[in-house]
């Protein structure tokens, strides 16, 4: 049967000389007022004291400040970040690129994606409702890496707040503005779910089976 350790046997330590141990000569804790008193007008004439005040000092009278001052300025984020999303347009016509297909609403994990579509009078599906519910979604972009027109991506606005707890986002609030897209203001977006830069000279000549 096997001895459980005592409380002596935990007390006794093994600090023999190679082991993981070492002693440190460490100054003594003051046990009396007078002693505590001591420690303190020691560490005063010490001047420590006064060095941490001379450090704050001196930063404070700098002004080569690195502070950035938000909301006005705001410090640059990656191209693939994945912030708020955003809806594209075609750059010839304006025309918004979502065709409805749903892919993004099926493959959403969150849930948060909603759609309707309808059938116009040129007898092409139309998109009437598409809302995303950033109080679920996770920015997983998913959405952005399945949609097959590159219409929808992550922009780069990443402040979201909202007094309600479920807070939605509409299809005209993520849609680039038509005189935008018109004049050619816009150029296409490099963030997540959009085409790679020099994606055209990466496109090799596919070879004929014949």
């Amino acid at each position: 049967m096997r001895k459980l350790p005592s409380l002596q046997d935990f007390k006794d330590r093994n600090v023999a000389e190679g082991s993981s141990y070492y002693n440190i000569d460490g100054e003594a804790y003051p046990e009396t007022g007078w002693a505590q008193f001591k420690q303190v007008v020691t560490r005063t004439f010490r001047l420590e004291l006064f060095v941490g005040l001379w450090v704050v000092l001196r930063e404070m009278f700098k002004f080569n400040i690195h502070t950035v001052q938000y909301p006005a300025e705001k410090l640059p984020i990656g191209p693939r970040y994945r912030a708020v999303h955003e809806m594209q347009r075609l750059w010839e016509s304006g025309t918004e690129r979502c065709i409805g297909c749903g892919l993004c609403e099926k493959i959403c994990i969150s849930d948060c994606i909603r759609m309707d579509t309808k059938i116009d009078e040129n007898s092409r599906k139309a998109v009437t409702e598409y809302t995303i519910n950033l109080g679920r979604c996770i920015f997983c972009g998913y959405c952005a890496e399945v949609c097959p027109e590159l219409a929808i991506v992550h922009g780069g606005r990443y402040e979201n707040v909202s007094e309600q707890r479920a807070h939605y986002i509409g299809f005209e609030d993520m849609l680039t503005p038509l005189d935008m897209a018109i004049s050619g203001k816009v150029a296409e977006y490099p963030g997540f779910g959009a085409v790679t830069p020099h994606e055209d000279e990466r496109v090799k000549v596919t070879p004929l089976a014949y």
